[in-house]
């Protein structure tokens, strides 16, 4: 349940108009004169970004000429003379918006990546435009028209399975945008849609904003006893970048529980840290998203019920596999009284931990709290399993966690291979770029790796693309996967966690599938339903902790030593300790996410409610232990904000058809090119050209 898709581009490209505004083409003879370095593909190989050549200053010309080109496309093919058909209406659009396809995709994918000033005023100036522009096309009633009449005609057309599902697409797409309203219900709908534009980008920069100002600073090095004296020079460095030289900062991730919880003795601290982190954004200050939350609801409520729905919820369901918010429901409420009480017994465990140490140091005990559950889960840890986390870390450098564990297990599965390439441009210094070769010999594909936290970097862990495969373009994917690893001192060695090595292996399932896409039409290129586009890396994170692999790459940084078998059979034994814990917070937010959009309009709070709403919607949930709280608080939760509102089941959802796919690697020899072979042709490859449901069998 790590992370997903790049949420910074899903914020504002979450409309399923978009499909039609992503596309790639020629520039025709009526676009407007443009000369920046978006006007044609990039030189590089695989047209990978000139990020050495792209200046903030260039984007806002390239979002004219884009937009203003594509509507010149859009309007030739709406007003072609000739009989709808599908090359010169379905396949035209394909072929639309080369150069606001290249500059938006660079563009959201650096938002997410390296935000600025600059990028901020754009994002916001462009957001309710790109809005807009998507209105445009989706409410093109000449285009529609052109659209209907071909899905009407759809049987007597000669299409292949693939063609056909593209046109049912694009239709259903045109259909949830609005295109079959009235030209009054359409108005609603854009100005909804502008609203909500603006509304996204608001909240995802508040939230950026006030995690970097939440960062605690702690005066006296004795408070920070348990951290690694890496980790205490990384926090004395971020205190001297915000001219605090002498104190120490500890920044904060977008979680609600903070990794440093695991190791700080003081208890005080610990404290102030799960504070700072669980207040955010809910403080009344300029960065207070509960207004922006509670219009969010609203306006997405009146956009589902103009389009013939009762709830938001019901309105984004009905395009995933799990059908409707009743199946969710169904599924979560089974999950949450067993995670719930799997918590409890772990909580017993851990206060049992407390009394006795209190006992022992003669000092009255103390109930455990939010802010104790990591430090004391890490005790219970080490004296079930006798090890710690320190003492997994030297073993988990992270250039090698990538290179000889997560790429063997894609070589060994896949048979496909990386070399590192130094002289492709980066946008960041802190990122690696590598080549991906297929097994026959070919070109398959160029991985960026983004693995450190910085204050210009959200939160969180995902994958993004630059490029997208299709074969109607000739394109072949550039994909980038994202971390938030801190960053050691000057000189010092990146050292993991088995979370983030957990976590590395994850999102290289997205990559794999990115890699792996091989579809005729753009529209297809990982163009999956949210509760199956995590059903990849939640099968490529069994390859963490197989013997072979974790054999492979658990080297001692210093001697190359391979990491000793007790130690590795501890790892393996531990792997699902906690397990508790992690699902009751997991499913608090899950289901907070589903409750927020299952409300009928009238029933939405303002933004005084909002908070107290999420404690009542907990507490009717069953979530009613105190010391586990919800993963992501809802005015932090920039998930259900983006792309994954009502959406963030997908991961459990995901999880168990995942459970099915890794049954099956198991019982069919595991790591081998024959499974590999198997697993991309029928469930990868696809991408969106087969509905989910299809791709099991076929497995």
């Amino acid at each position: 349940m790590t992370c997903a898709l790049a949420l910074a581009i899903a914020t504002i490209l979450s409309t399923p108009a978009h499909a039609a505004a992503k596309k790639q083409a020629t520039t025709m003879t009526t676009a407007p004169a443009y000369s920046g370095p978006f006007a044609a593909p990039s030189p590089l190989e695989l047209n990978y970004p000139q990020f050495d050549k792209i200046k903030d200053s260039d984007f806002a010309p390239a979002f004219n000429a884009g937009m203003a080109q594509q509507l010149a496309e859009i309007d030739a093919i709406a007003n072609n003379p000739e009989k709808p058909s599908f090359q010169n209406t379905i396949v035209a659009m394909e072929k639309s918006g080369q150069i606001l396809d290249r500059a938006t995709n660079v563009f959201f994918n650096l938002l997410g990546t390296d935000k600025n000033d600059a990028r901020d005023a754009l994002q916001t100036e462009y957001a309710p435009k790109f809005s807009a522009h998507r209105d445009s096309i989706t409410l093109n009633p000449k285009l529609f028209a052109r659209i209907k009449s071909l899905y009407d005609a759809r049987a007597t057309l000669g299409l292949d399975a693939v063609d056909q599902r593209l046109l049912e697409k694009r239709y259903e797409d045109f259909v949830r945008g609005g295109a079959a309203l009235t030209d009054a219900q359409k108005a609603q709908i854009r100005d909804i849609n502008t609203q909500l534009s603006k509304l996204g980008t608001q909240f995802s920069q508040n939230v950026l904003k006030e995690v970097n100002e939440s960062a605690v600073v702690v005066d006296d090095i004795a408070q920070l006893k348990g951290l690694s004296d890496e980790q205490i020079g990384a926090a004395a460095e971020a205190a001297k970048a915000r001219g605090l030289e002498g104190k120490y900062v500890i920044a904060l991730l977008n979680t609600t529980g903070q990794p440093v919880e695991t190791q700080l003795q003081n208890r005080a601290l610990r404290q102030r840290i799960r504070e700072a982190s669980i207040s955010r954004n809910s403080r009344g200050n300029q960065w207070d998203n509960t207004g922006i939350v509670s219009q969010v609801l609203k306006l997405r409520a009146q956009r589902a019920r103009l389009l013939g729905y009762d709830t938001s919820a019901n309105f984004v369901l009905a395009d995933e596999t799990a059908a409707n918010q009743d199946n969710v429901n169904a599924m979560l409420q089974k999950l949450a009284p067993m995670a719930v009480a799997n918590a409890r017994r772990e909580g017993a465990a851990l206060q049992a931990m407390i009394d006795s140490e209190q006992k022992k140091a003669k000092q009255p005990s103390f109930q455990l709290a939010p802010w104790d559950w990591a430090f004391y889960s890490e005790k219970v840890r080490q004296a079930k399993y006798n090890f710690d986390e320190s003492q997994l870390k030297p073993y988990f450098e992270m250039k090698n966690v990538l290179e000889n564990g997560v790429f063997y297990a894609a070589n060994k599965l896949y048979g496909i291979s990386f070399k590192e390439r130094t002289d492709l441009p980066k946008y960041h210094a802190d990122t690696w770029t590598y080549e991906v070769t297929d097994k026959d010999g070919s070109k398959l594909a160029i991985f960026i790796f983004d693995p450190y936290a910085r204050a210009s970097k959200r939160g969180g862990a995902w994958m993004n693309t630059y490029v997208a495969q299709s074969a109607l373009l000739g394109e072949k994917p550039v994909v980038a996967n994202h971390l938030n690893v801190p960053k050691p001192s000057e000189g010092k060695p990146t050292l993991l966690t088995w979370d983030e090595v957990t976590t590395a292996f994850h999102e290289f399932g997205h990559a794999l599938h990115g890699f792996f896409q091989d579809v005729r039409y753009p529209y297809f290129s990982m163009n999956v339903p949210r509760d199956f586009v995590e059903y990849p890396s939640q099968v490529n994170e069994m390859w963490a902790d197989w013997p072979e692999v974790l054999a492979h790459y658990a080297k001692h940084y210093q001697t190359g030593a391979a990491m000793p078998k007790e130690l590795l059979d501890k790892v393996i034994a531990a792997s699902k300790f906690n397990q508790g814990f992690a699902t009751t917070e997991y499913l608090q937010a899950a289901m907070l996410d589903q409750n927020l959009h299952q409300l009928p309009l009238e029933q939405i709070p303002d933004a005084a409610g909002i908070m107290p709403f999420e404690a009542k919607a907990l507490l009717a949930d069953g979530f009613d232990y105190a010391p586990v709280q919800p993963r992501y608080k809802t005015p932090y939760f920039s998930h259900i904000m983006g792309g994954y509102a009502a959406g963030y089941y997908a991961y459990i959802w995901s999880e168990v058809l995942g459970a099915n796919t890794t049954q099956w690697i198991r019982n069919n020899g595991g790591l081998t090119l024959e499974n590999g072979d198997r697993v991309r042709a029928k469930v990868l490859a696809p991408g969106g050209e087969i509905a989910p449901g299809k791709l099991f069998p076929n497995l």
